[in-house]
């Protein structure tokens, strides 16, 4: 009777997992610091991630960038309207504000937000420190710590330009979903550093033309970055990659469903 009842709650709680992944949308579209083009929303803003999850995204892209005192914040060059994000602390940046009246999100916001649906995976990019390695580093420890926190791991992805960072996010959560940016490994060298994908620019693919096959080959996700005409679109899809970035998701949602 044990035995029996044992069977019946791993298949339950498998039946359970397998509804929760379900429930996020699968397509190819990851929409580049949210779906801010076509609105003029600020890109990296909680307006574009919401408007993100409404047009049904697979996948919504935001850049991370860690303050002076130690706080996440979302944006993705390394000044925010002229305030530099790593030499400066989360209160100065404060002073300026989106054009929408939004002010600089932190990761922690923004996360919270995006777990309030099911829909719509957060990618999250932890970008890379101007000054130096250990910034760079102390800002992954920082990031797989609030994840946890908050018990994001359904919801959030990691991608970085840094490698070293990524093998750090890799030791702290072994379960993380981690792809690789920069286009420098091969993919049977991100494979052997337990990445679970590659996200590289379109060029770098078309300069290494049986990297996509040998990524599927190698049970590697691949996504393509950042991919914005028809015909490109077009030509990734026929080559079955899982996911494209792109400032035009609108645009990628209507070729995905003109190519049924």
């Amino acid at each position: 009777m044990k035995t029996v009842i044992r069977i019946f709650l791993t298949l339950t709680v498998c039946a359970m997992w397998h509804v929760s992944a379900a429930q996020f949308n699968q397509n190819q579209v990851i929409a580049h610091r949210g779906a801010w083009k076509v609105e003029d929303l600020p890109q990296n803003s909680i307006a574009s991630l919401e408007r993100a999850v409404e047009l049904g995204c697979a996948g919504s892209e935001f850049d991370v960038h860690l303050t002076k005192d130690d706080v996440l914040v979302v944006n993705h060059d390394n000044d925010y309207y002229g305030i530099d994000i790593a030499t400066a602390t989360y209160a100065e940046l404060l002073a300026k504000k989106h054009p929408n009246g939004e002010s600089i999100p932190t990761a922690e916001a923004y996360l919270r937000e995006g777990m309030k649906q099911k829909k719509t995976k957060l990618i999250y990019e932890l970008k890379t420190s101007k000054l130096g390695k250990e910034r760079t580093l102390h800002s992954a420890d920082l990031t797989v710590q609030l994840v946890k926190k908050l018990g994001a791991e359904e919801w959030v992805e990691y991608i970085a330009f840094d490698y070293d960072a990524c093998k750090r996010i890799i030791e702290l959560d072994p379960k993380a979903k981690v792809y690789y940016l920069n286009g420098d490994k091969t993919p049977a060298e991100a494979k052997k550093d337990g990445l679970f994908g590659l996200d590289y620019h379109f060029n770098v693919y078309k300069k290494n033309p049986t990297w996509i096959r040998e990524a599927k080959n190698l049970g590697l996700v691949v996504n393509v970055w950042t991919v914005n005409t028809q015909e490109e679109m077009t030509n990734l899809l026929d080559q079955d990659v899982e996911f494209i970035t792109t400032d035009q998701p609108a645009l990628l949602l209507d070729v995905i469903r003109n190519t049924k």
